[in-house]
């Protein structure tokens, strides 16, 4: 059973990392003291990346493949979106030390798109890897 879902939890999970991360501060010392420019982009890039991959992939296991690729990539690229939509609407209104950023929101969606665009690579044309219509 649990072996049959692993997709899923790891999804759910990532999202419950993500949402933790974005609502949660943390103190300067928590921190590593090196400067790298727009890190903090990078990081939502990468968030939301893999949040659309493990996203469908946990779509895919649960139907089974039934659920057509494009269909499913679209239904989770929307959701993964207004999520991060949602998260950033959030830091701005419930936390006192975080604030939200359009450009957080730009770097989420650009991730999820690219994210989006692997799997769509990863399951069309001659690949091994078949998603089952």
């Amino acid at each position: 059973m649990l072996k049959k879902s692993i997709f899923t939890i790891a999804f759910i999970s990532w999202m419950v990392f993500i949402t933790l991360l974005s609502l949660f501060s943390f103190s300067e010392g928590d921190l590593p003291d090196f400067e790298i420019p727009y890190m903090d982009k990078l990081v939502h890039f990468n968030f939301y990346f893999m949040a659309a991959l493990l996203g469908v992939l946990s779509v895919r296991e649960r139907t089974l493949g039934k659920s057509g690729l494009k269909k499913t990539i679209l239904m989770i690229l929307a959701a993964v979106i207004l999520y991060g939509i949602v998260i950033e609407i959030m830091q701005s209104v419930f936390t006192v030390a975080r604030e939200g950023d359009i450009f957080d929101v730009i770097a989420n969606t650009f991730g999820a798109l690219i994210g989006a665009l692997a799997i769509k690579v990863l399951f069309s044309g001659k690949r091994q890897l078949k998603w089952k219509n």
